[in-house]
């Protein structure tokens, strides 16, 4: 329990689901009742007004009924209250409420009560001004230095101050160079309104300036009226703080002499009259509100600042002298007097949270309480241990499947180690980038270090973690070394790093990725073959490249020569061609969604432009729904922004799937053909042009362009379809009828003795096909009509190509 943690003298919590504001708070003897004993009055955005009198029992004590002095819910929302002498004829004080449209000024009585219940409070309505515009914020005193009343100042969202002489409508006023409404307050000692406007400015405009410039309500926009009758509206001085303001305060503590502060976003400013900067303090947290409330010493101020990490700070001037724990976050601060106690702190959060405290530090007593004994039960202790015994016992003779139980964590940390061997000279400013694929990442692509002396070394250790819930097509990264030695030169060194754990040889052998599906290899007992079946098509990639990868790196050990891996029976075509539909109906969605954006966003705009018409016009007029159309067009322009967005992370899994899978059918194929590694380079530039997928150039037209060519050259029939050109220009197609049958006849002609070559030559195409082929490809039915081969094919790890018939299983390969 932290030991300056604000006292709780009295709290409630107001209302359910109500919101509340800057303005909705204040703080004053709004019943006259001549004892300065302050009231708290509350109002919020559903329209309830309450007047609190706090008088716990007990410092922290629940609040209690005869508490609340009056509650009453008005018509329309409360954006502001204030409590002044707003009635001629009487210097007593009444209560002003702002709403949207109208302003009310009430006056709040008590009746002596002859029951245990005690007063009973009634408000009474003195009179209301319906307004023209729709008002943002209020301020008032005693402007143009009158006594004995209070003069309202409301500023409206368009930018018009308009005053109101008590129960009177004195003039309106445009501020220049408008755009959004900022706070506002009045200088008594100036007699000067202080606001602060869109340009980040704090701007004074004295109100005999206001009072003889033009009319708003007679302001004309051309050349001729301008020149006519009337002052221009003039700033008396203006002051750039270079932020928002949150609020703006002006006091007086000592005679003669005021201060102007103003709470900005990042930055706390006090002002002198004039508008010189008399301090500037800069805040490293988010302020929330502030209220300037005495002078202990000469010349400073003392104020109090709450802000969004539930502290509220005392200042003096800059310096700081308290801070305190809130159990909310404050929007409005005052400070009040009441019968039993002077300078209570009350604060209001924007969900209802009101509460009075004060500042001590008698810290809060907590006592652990006492933790009840339990006799250990030996009978149940013994019946636990034998059934954890006979599961052990189970699970040491379970013999086939091998099994393994691997927590793995989202991040898998690498450590790498740069060291300089071999070289007589310094290294300066060596740094290192480390790069991989997506949806792969790494907590930090780059390192610098300080210089290298010879026979040095350092030491990085970074993560590795998965970005989206799909599973990578690469398992490997790069690692690039940059550094400069004394000749100038730069040179740079590529490291390469892949998991390459070594396990226990078993049958069977179970994997489960970071995205939930599971992949399983068998060995067979017999023959020197490998099934692997996965729940995904697009999962068989890695285990089968890893696979491939050790088993060529074991029998390069064993020294033998004949060994190759070899793969017979026909290419899973039919759970490929459904990851390219799945890619390409996202793509199809992605371009309808960006058309609704676009037509949306425009009927948006337009709705906008007429409604700014409307709000500009000097004559108001009817809205017609045009706020509700705005509001309802802005709901489906963000509707339609999130499903976009849901559809871009949609096809970027379906593109990092459709990407494991082109390299799982191009390791098929390369063995199927026992293609050389140029024939391998081709075939991967075919099916793997992009490293990303993007609306304006897709996979599928790039790929059905590149496959089309092979088709026309090395792969073609006969001259005819050599002759024949290709379109320079790439589209996205309508569907994707056309690439998945250029894709089998591709298979088909390589089935038929056709070889990859970048040469359209006849004498290198027919020197290219392998003895046994046929120099010229026959007709096929396969190419005019999509044949989907099966999903199961086999491969032997001793160069024989094994047929088998296929079985019915999840996707799977058989090696």
């Amino acid at each position: 329990m932290s030991l300056f943690k604000a006292r709780d003298w009295w709290s409630t919590i107001l209302g359910e689901k109500e919101e509340f504001d800057q303005g909705c708070l204040c703080v004053a003897d709004v019943d006259n009742s001549g004892s300065g004993q302050d009231k708290v009055v509350v109002g919020s955005y559903m329209g309830y007004l309450r007047i609190f009198n706090p008088h716990p029992v007990k410092p922290g004590d629940e609040v209690q009924p005869e508490d609340l002095l009056l509650e009453v819910q008005l018509q329309e929302p409360i954006l502001q209250v204030e409590v002044g002498k707003f009635v001629s004829g009487t210097e007593a004080l009444h209560l002003a409420v702002l709403h949207c449209r109208k302003l009310c000024v009430y006056a709040v009585s008590g009746t002596q009560g002859n029951v245990e219940h005690g007063n009973q409070y009634q408000i009474k309505l003195m009179y209301e001004h319906n307004l023209q515009r729709t008002a943002c914020n209020m301020t008032y005193g005693p402007f143009g230095g009158v006594k004995g009343r209070d003069l309202i100042c409301i500023q409206s969202m368009d930018g018009m101050l308009m005053l109101f002489e008590q129960e009177s409508y004195a003039f309106g006023r445009f501020l220049p160079g408008f755009l959004l409404p900022g706070p506002l307050a009045y200088s008594s000692r100036t007699d000067s309104f202080i606001t602060v406007s869109s340009c980040q400015q704090v701007e004074s405009y004295k109100y005999q300036v206001l009072a003889f410039a033009t009319d708003a309500d007679e302001r004309q926009d051309t050349e001729q009226q301008k020149l006519s009758s009337g002052k221009r509206l003039a700033v008396d001085w203006v002051l750039n703080i270079g932020e928002q303001a949150l609020d703006i305060c002006i006091v007086s503590f000592n005679q003669g002499v005021s201060s102007v502060f103003v709470l900005g976003e990042r930055n706390f400013f006090c002002l002198k009259d004039n508008g010189q900067i008399r301090f500037m303090k800069k805040l490293d947290y988010s302020p929330s509100c502030f209220i300037p409330y005495c002078s202990v010493q000469e010349g400073t101020i003392n104020t109090l600042m709450a802000n969004h990490n539930k502290m509220l700070n005392v200042y003096q001037d800059v310096t700081l002298k308290w801070a305190t724990q809130l159990p909310h976050i404050p929007i409005s601060v005052k400070v009040a007097n009441f019968q039993d106690l002077k300078g209570v702190i009350v604060t209001l959060s924007d969900d209802g949270h009101l509460q009075c405290s004060y500042l001590g530090t008698d810290p809060s007593l907590f006592q652990a309480p006492k933790v009840d004994s339990r006799e250990i039960n030996y009978e149940e202790m013994n019946a636990e241990m034998k059934e954890l015994q006979k599961i052990i016992r189970e699970a040491t003779k379970t013999q086939g499947i091998l099994s393994y139980s691997i927590f793995l964590h989202s991040f898998i940390h690498l450590t790498l180690f740069l060291s300089l061997k071999k070289c007589k000279v310094a290294v300066q400013k060596p740094s290192l980038a480390v790069c991989v694929q997506a949806p792969l990442a790494v907590t930090c692509d780059q390192f610098v270090f300080d210089d290298l002396e010879p026979d040095s070394s350092e030491t990085v250790v970074l993560s590795v973690f998965l970005k989206e819930n799909c599973s990578p097509s690469e398992l490997e990264g790069t690692c690039m070394v940059s550094y400069n030695i004394s000749t100038g030169r730069i040179y740079r060194t590529a490291i390469y790093f892949v998991d390459s754990s070594e396990g226990d040889s078993a049958n069977a052998l179970g994997f489960q990725f970071l995205t939930g599906s599971k992949t399983t290899l068998l060995a067979s007992k017999t023959s020197q073959r490998y099934r692997i079946q996965s729940d995904q098509f697009e999962d068989l990639w890695l285990v089968t490249k890893e696979l491939i990868h050790r088993l060529e790196v074991h029998f390069k050990k064993e020294n033998c020569k004949d060994f190759a891996c070899t793969f017979s029976g026909s290419i899973p075509l039919q759970e490929y061609f459904e990851l390219i539909d799945r890619h390409f109906e996202l793509r199809l969605n992605g371009e309808k969604l960006q058309e609704l954006l676009s037509e949306r966003a425009v009927q948006f705009r337009a709705i906008e432009r007429r409604l700014l018409t409307r709000f500009k016009d000097k004559t108001p007029a009817p809205l017609q729904h045009l706020d509700t159309l705005l509001e309802g067009t802005f709901r489906e322009v963000i509707a339609l922004a999130d499903a976009a967005e849901e559809n871009q992370a949609n096809m970027f899994q379906a593109f990092a799937k459709l990407k494991s899978a082109t390299h799982l059918v191009i390791m098929l194929i390369s063995l199927w053909q026992k293609l050389s590694t140029d024939q391998v380079a081709i075939l991967e530039a075919t099916f793997l042009p992009l490293a990303e997928d993007t609306q304006e150039l897709g996979w599928e037209e790039t790929v059905d362009a590149a496959v089309s060519y092979l088709l026309r050259t090395c792969l073609s029939k006969s001259s005819k379809e050599q002759a024949l050109t290709l379109s320079s220009q790439l589209s996205m197609p309508k569907d994707t009828s056309r690439l998945k049958k250029n894709i089998t006849v591709f298979c088909d002609r390589l089935a038929k003795g056709g070889r990859l070559s970048l040469s359209t030559d006849s004498a290198t195409q027919q020197a290219s096909v392998m003895p046994g082929g046929c120099a010229t490809i026959p007709e096929s039915d396969l190419e005019e009509r999509t044949i989907i081969p099966g999903s199961t094919a086999m491969f032997s790890s001793d160069g024989t190509c094994l047929q088998k018939q296929p079985e019915k299983s999840p996707e799977g390969l058989k090696l």
